[in-house]
């Protein structure tokens, strides 16, 4: 274990590097050999719900499990060296959600289930997750904490699935999220741990299948992956955002643990957040279902407006950045003006985006 404390650089970069090798000769494969799997019927772009008019393989969410699964047998090799076990009730149940969310999502891809079972999945993957261990607590009565749990885990299964409707963007967004939980856990000593360790194999899954999504891209990450990813992150936005009031080092009566919760999570989650709450808001004015897709999240506005593909990632890849850098000053060094910083960043960007939608384009 003291091998790993004093090398924590080249433990990170070693796992990193060797699942970031893993993905793409996966993907390769994958795409070498994919035909139709994945792929929806071609229709008219007039038609079409997703932006991009080519038909591509939906196959990057099968090498995120795959490498996941890969990660988490690795753990049965360092098991004595962790302090929290890989066959933990704790572990087991995130096991147990990212398997329910893969599967789900692969169903999705192959036959388009129906609304209401996805629902019912999603809300037992957010039970699972309080039954065993991962849960928000942040207010004195459990029946609260149980009901913002698996809110937050369907709300977020669903808005990384909608946020996924341009090369890249979903991609960069879920690798910043995983950084910011592995630099988090290195300043408090506890990469060591499953979590952790299983973010760091997500996160080389996702360097890795970002070599094809970025745009144009060569395939999507589909329903399975980010009904996966979905499941993974609410696990990160529970473990170090709705609960990051438990790593200040200063006295507890000074943090509100509700107003210090939903400010991280604003902040580490603030583009998936916005990008479904504009395109719910914008969807309900107009009368219509928030869960129909459509081209008008906040991406396609801004494309409207004159902004280019990459250039609309590297955007979202910035506010992504400052959102967890934020997040990381709140936690690591507590001070009142870091939260407020953190709540106009998070209102800049919340109106910016969402005056965006609205104003008319030439």
């Amino acid at each position: 274990m003291s091998f790993f404390q004093n090398n924590i650089l080249l433990f990170v970069l070693l796992a990193v590097g060797i699942t970031f090798i893993i993905s793409v000769v996966l993907n390769s494969t994958l795409l070498k050999f994919s035909q139709t799997l994945g792929i929806r019927q071609i229709i008219s772009f007039e038609k079409q719900t997703r932006w991009s008019p080519a038909a591509r393989p939906s196959i990057g969410g099968i090498s995120f499990f795959m490498i996941f699964l890969m990660t988490f047998i690795s753990l049965n090799f360092i098991d004595h060296l962790l302090p929290m076990k890989y066959s933990s009730l704790k572990v087991v149940g995130i096991l147990m959600t990212c398997t329910l969310g893969f599967l789900m999502g692969l169903a999705d891809d192959a036959y388009n289930t129906r609304p209401l079972l996805k629902f019912i999945i999603q809300l037992s993957c957010g039970f699972i997750l309080y039954f065993t261990g991962t849960k928000i607590n942040i207010f004195s009565n459990e029946i609260l904490n149980l009901a913002l749990t698996a809110f937050w885990v369907i709300g977020f299964m669903n808005s990384i699935n909608m946020l996924d409707n341009m090369d890249a963007i979903t991609t960069l967004v879920s690798i910043v999220i995983l950084i910011f939980a592995i630099i988090l856990n290195v300043n408090l000593n506890s990469l060591l741990n499953p979590v952790p360790i299983l973010s760091l194999g997500v996160l080389g899954s996702l360097l890795g299948f970002l070599v094809y999504n970025w745009h144009p891209a060569k395939m999507f990450m589909g329903d399975t992956g980010s009904q996966f990813l979905g499941a993974f992150l609410s696990v990160i936005g529970i473990d170090y955002c709705w609960n990051a009031h438990s790593f200040i080092s200063v006295g507890e009566d000074l943090v509100n643990p509700i107003l210090f919760g939903f400010i991280s999570i604003a902040c580490v989650f603030i583009l998936p957040l916005t990008d479904t709450i504009t395109v719910s808001i914008n969807r309900l004015r107009r009368g219509q279902s928030p869960f129909v897709g459509g081209k008008d999240h906040t991406t396609h506005h801004l494309f409207f407006k004159g902004l280019k593909e990459k250039k609309i990632a590297r955007l979202f890849l910035l506010i992504a950045l400052i959102g967890i850098f934020l997040t990381l000053n709140n936690i690591l060094y507590y001070q009142s003006k870091w939260l407020i910083v953190s709540i106009i960043f998070c209102a800049i960007t919340f109106v910016s985006l969402y005056l965006n939608t609205i104003i008319k384009r030439k």
